[in-house]
């Protein structure tokens, strides 16, 4: 073998070499880059599921949100305890945790059974989503059918609340459509999933408004636009809710044809849009229901 075939074999090997070790620094930083999505992942889920059901904690790890918010179109439902104050004060502090747990677990119940996500507790307040996740084009149907079933079960609860000689509860609930940005918000320790807009605002503002109008459920304008003929609405008023411009119609949630719907309720009236047409031949001007929406099947 000649000294120039020698050279050429030891530079094909030193390339060799070069690329082989390329090559283990190549998959060095392939593995630590692994590792650390994997524990990215882990951590994720970690901090997550204890706020979140598992099949959403898989769907939001599924879609990247931990890479940051989109904008969505969604409704949204805030709910409170009426009158929390003097219940506390009435009862011992193991008995109100259990009068709580016991409420909380029927609300979620309802919630997760008409497609809503329950984002957040705060204190008694309830602050839930429809369409954050996905596109759902029958998220106010959804909302307003949890909402029934909400107060189906406060009914259910109630009774069994008085046959154990416990105070009975009421609360008030805010429904509104809109646009908002849906992601994980929080830190490394505590994750949530939810909505950041004025939407949110304008639901726990009509949510407040419950009171003034002796109503269990009140919805604006873009929820009851978003209604098929099962749901029927009485107008309350058109109202000027603190910290925002424009005034917002409000409607008040009687019931519907499906389950946890109000017996007796009279559908006179179809919102196409934006607009309310009564029929003059009603017999109860105020009732409302909508034939415009698609129904959910």
């Amino acid at each position: 073998m000649t000294y120039a075939a020698w050279a050429m074999l030891a530079v094909a090997i030193a390339g060799l070499g070069a690329l082989l070790v390329h090559a283990r620094l190549r998959i060095r930083r392939l593995r630590a880059q692994l590792g650390h999505a994997g524990a990215e992942l882990e951590r994720l889920h970690r901090s997550f599921a204890r706020f979140a059901p598992e099949e959403i904690v898989e769907r939001v790890i599924a879609a990247g949100a931990s890479r940051g918010g989109e904008r969505r179109e969604v409704t949204v439902l805030f709910s409170d305890l009426v009158a929390s104050t003097a219940l506390a004060s009435s009862v011992p502090p193991a008995v109100l945790l259990e009068i709580l747990n016991g409420y909380f677990e029927r609300m979620s119940r309802a919630i997760a059974a008409h497609h809503g996500h329950l984002s957040t507790l705060i204190g008694d307040g309830i602050l839930a989503l429809f369409g954050a996740l996905g596109d759902n084009p029958w998220q106010s149907q959804d909302a307003c059918a949890a909402a029934l079933a909400m107060r189906a079960e406060l009914a259910a609860y109630n009774r069994e609340l008085g046959a154990n000689g416990l105070p009975e509860l009421a609360f008030g609930i805010g429904l509104h459509r809109g646009s908002g940005v849906a992601g994980l918000v929080g830190s490394p320790e505590l994750l949530q999933f939810t909505v950041v807009g004025t939407t949110v605002g304008i639901a726990a503002r009509v949510q407040q408004r419950t009171r003034e109008h002796g109503a269990d459920i009140l919805v604006t304008q873009a929820v009851a636009a978003g209604l098929d003929a099962r749901f029927a609405l009485e107008r309350v008023d058109q109202a000027m809710l603190r910290g925002f411009p424009e005034p917002v119609e409000l409607w008040r949630l009687v019931g519907s044809g499906g389950p946890g719907g109000a017996a007796g309720a009279q559908p006179v009236a179809v919102a196409t849009g934006s607009a309310i047409t009564a029929f003059s031949s009603s017999p109860s001007p105020s009732i409302s229901t909508r034939t415009t929406s698609p129904t959910r099947r």
